[in-house]
């Protein structure tokens, strides 16, 4: 910080007044008390002191609301005192706005209201999953909405919030009314550039002076503890301005081929001949942990047998995914595109941002290259993650996601589709293409949070102990015994899966634990981040188990089955025990991300697939009115409860009876009207829709 700026007197933002700013003062006065005008000439005078005051008293509220736990904030104060001092500066910085306007209390008002907001969403936040709030969460608002009239997420949680939000802004309009006005002189020139010197000189100064003393850090290996250690005032402001990748140092073209020269140099060639081609099925499992692995967790008997069969007979391991609680959409991105998120901003969710615009290589893209149809397979919403437009950008041909299933069966808690119906919805992408191999990525969600506190389960068959309280043992109770359904999936889909003559391979991983507060020190792996693979063949693969980050995960099981395509996918297979691996995939990454594409030639060899949402068609055969005259009976093949009929090209109200039945009020259709069903998903986006049918009126 410079000397001028250390020697600025503050006092001049309080300019001295003239004597019509004097007298406008006096008829101010008049209105108001003696007593009230006392304090608030005080705190005029000192105002600085008291937004120091106030900035420290707003931080340890904030990791209080936050860390849910006096005690937990008492430590933070006392263990990383300057942080959280620094934090405080933060605050105090963003409070110097308010000299800017003569509404001072107002906009303090204001500018602390914001902190204490992101705080208690945060606290929220973290009530529901052990990733804290950063910026890109407001990227996910869609999602959320999305998630009403679940327990994860509640219509009336949603009264409440837009209620409380909307008394809250009435209380400001009405103090922007009634509020007390500075009636000093505010100095032009001298307010604007002290407030300029402190946020654009000031802030970026102590900031580096902070990281570089190792007050905090400029990089979170484990988000959730960043935020623990070096709160959230700051964690969160990084994830504002700290997004997409950083330029490595040494990017440039010659650095990129090098890279590419050195793989090249050890690459094999795709050896597997096209009739021998495996389907290869790769399953993402929700929130899927061995509860053997949990320390304390015994349960009655094993919820998870086949999960364990296949782990002791075929290829397995430990998988390092980056999230803990949630964020799927992370683990999923490491997983199908080769890609590491560490490169990224704090809190990044690349499907929300680099991928909403740019093309991605992935698996499904370089398997696409020799001959593979690529699928997505999830009993979720379409648009949830943004995942049609991720897919799309990610080379995949199809996605069925829950609009186009006719889903029956909800979990016990009714916040999720149960999995059972992934197996004959995986099946079909097999069999939607007889002469081609297929890549299928399936998504389950059935073991999905939020896992109630209350029971739930009447007489539930795994039973558990070793838990704290009984809430938790509820918990815990619930989510074994849905672990067993997701089991029982995984039983039937390679029971289906052997009887067909195909060969084929199925990858299946946990994406991250589930949302229960367990710790480092809770799991026999010693690391939160740490979940499991398992594999499942018929056509006798070796057993070749392997720890493995989830970035590699596909990359090693193409090189077992003799794959050797994709530019992320063959520096994997070549560069994992290279002493500069890290440093060599994150310019790799950065190029194909945000750079000039040096490893494509400048190229655009990925480009994004019109993706197809579906297997089957959606098919209208037949328009009738009902025996009373009142409804019109649609009839049809493949409806489901996301159909929607549309008369002559708009959206009117439509009851599902069953996959080949829809009924309509007739009080809007006539004889000669155009009748099209559309699968809609949310914010009435069609995914697809059916023929077009001609209404008789009969």
């Amino acid at each position: 910080m410079s000397t001028k700026f250390r020697k600025f007197n503050f006092k001049k933002l309080n300019f001295p007044r003239k004597k019509d700013d004097a007298q406008q003062t006096n008829t101010a006065k008049k209105q108001i008390s003696p007593e009230r005008q006392k304090r608030i000439d005080f705190l005029n005078k000192y105002s600085l002191l008291f937004h120091l005051l106030l900035s420290c008293g707003l931080v340890f509220v904030i990791e209080w609301i936050s860390r849910r736990s006096l005690v937990s904030a008492c430590g933070f104060v006392g263990g990383h005192t300057l942080a959280y001092f620094y934090n405080a500066f933060l605050v105090f910085a963003s409070l110097t706005l308010v000299y800017l306007f003569r509404r001072r209390a107002f906009f303090r008002l204001i500018i602390s209201s914001v902190w204490f907001l992101l705080g208690v969403t945060n606290g929220v936040i973290l009530s529901n999953r052990v990733t804290p709030f950063a910026f890109t969460d407001f990227k996910m608002v869609s999602d959320l909405l999305a998630m009403t009239n679940t327990h994860y997420f509640t219509i009336t949680q949603a009264i409440l919030v837009v209620a409380g939000l909307g008394l809250f802004v009435l209380f400001l309009v009405v103090f922007f009314i009634k509020g007390p006005k500075y009636q000093g002189k505010i100095h032009y020139i001298v307010a604007p550039v002290s407030v300029l010197i402190i946020l654009f000189a000031g802030v970026p100064t102590i900031t580096t002076a902070a990281q570089k003393t190792h007050v905090v850090a400029s990089y979170f290996s484990n988000i959730a503890q960043g935020y623990e250690n070096y709160g959230f005032v700051y964690s969160f402001s990084s994830s504002v301005i700290d997004r997409g990748m950083k330029k490595p140092h040494n990017y440039n073209k010659e650095t990129i081929d090098a890279i590419e020269d050195k793989v090249n140099s050890q690459k094999q060639t795709t050896s597997i001949a096209d009739n021998e081609k495996p389907n290869v099925i790769c399953i993402l499992l929700e929130s899927f942990c061995d509860p053997s692995e949990i320390k304390f967790l015994h349960t009655n008997k094993d919820p998870i047998p086949t999960f364990h069969k296949l782990e002791k007979e075929y290829t397995s391991g430990y998988l390092t995914v980056p999230v803990v609680g949630a964020g799927t959409a992370n683990t999923e991105f490491e997983v199908l595109s080769g890609m590491s998120i560490k490169y990224f901003g704090t809190g990044e969710y690349p499907y929300k941002t680099i991928l909403k615009d740019t093309d991605c290589e992935s698996v499904a893209a370089d398997l696409t290259k020799i001959g593979y149809s690529t699928h997505a397979v999830h009993n979720n919403g379409g648009n949830f993650y943004s995942r049609v437009n991720a897919f799309s950008k990610m080379g995949f041909n199809s996605f069925t996601s829950k609009e186009l299933m006719n889903i029956q069966s909800y979990t016990p808690n009714g916040s999720w589709a149960t999995d059972d119906i992934l197996v004959n919805e995986t099946i079909k992408t097999l069999d939607s293409t007889p002469n081609q191999p297929d890549f299928t990525y399936t998504i389950t969600v059935s073991s999905h949070g939020d896992y109630p506190k209350d029971p739930v389960i009447a007489n539930p068959e795994f039973k558990v102990s070793g838990t704290s309280n009984e809430a938790q043992t509820n918990q815990y109770t619930y989510y074994v015994n849905q672990l067993h359904q997701v089991d029982n999936f995984i039983a039937d889909l390679t029971a289906e899966l052997s009887k067909r003559n195909e060969k084929t391979i199925v990858v299946m991983f946990g994406d991250h634990l589930p949302t229960m507060g367990l710790q480092d020190s809770d799991m026999k792996s010693g690391d939160i981040y740490k979940t499991k693979y398992i594999t499942w063949n018929n056509f006798g693969l070796p057993k070749q188990d392997a720890d493995l980050k989830a970035y590699q995960l596909l990359a090693n099981t193409t090189n077992t089955l003799g794959i050797h395509e994709g530019t992320i996918l063959n520096y994997h297979q070549t560069q994992m025990n290279s002493s500069d691996y890290e440093k060599g995939l994150e310019n790799l990454q950065y190029d194909l991300l945000y750079g000039k594409r040096f490893a494509y030639n400048g190229k655009d060899l990925y480009p994004a697939t019109n993706i197809v949402m579906g297997i089957d068609d959606v098919t209208v055969s037949n328009a009738k009115k009902s025996i009373d005259g009142s409804q019109v009976i649609i009839e049809g093949k493949n409806f489901t409860k996301w159909s929607r009929v549309y008369i002559n090209g708009t959206k009117v109200d439509t009851d599902f009876s069953s996959d080949k039945l829809l009924t309509i009020s007739s009080s809007g259709i006539k004889p000669g009207d155009k009748i099209v069903v559309n699968q809609l998903g949310s914010s009435n986006t069609i995914f697809r829709s059916s023929n077009e049918y001609k209404y008789s009126g009969k």
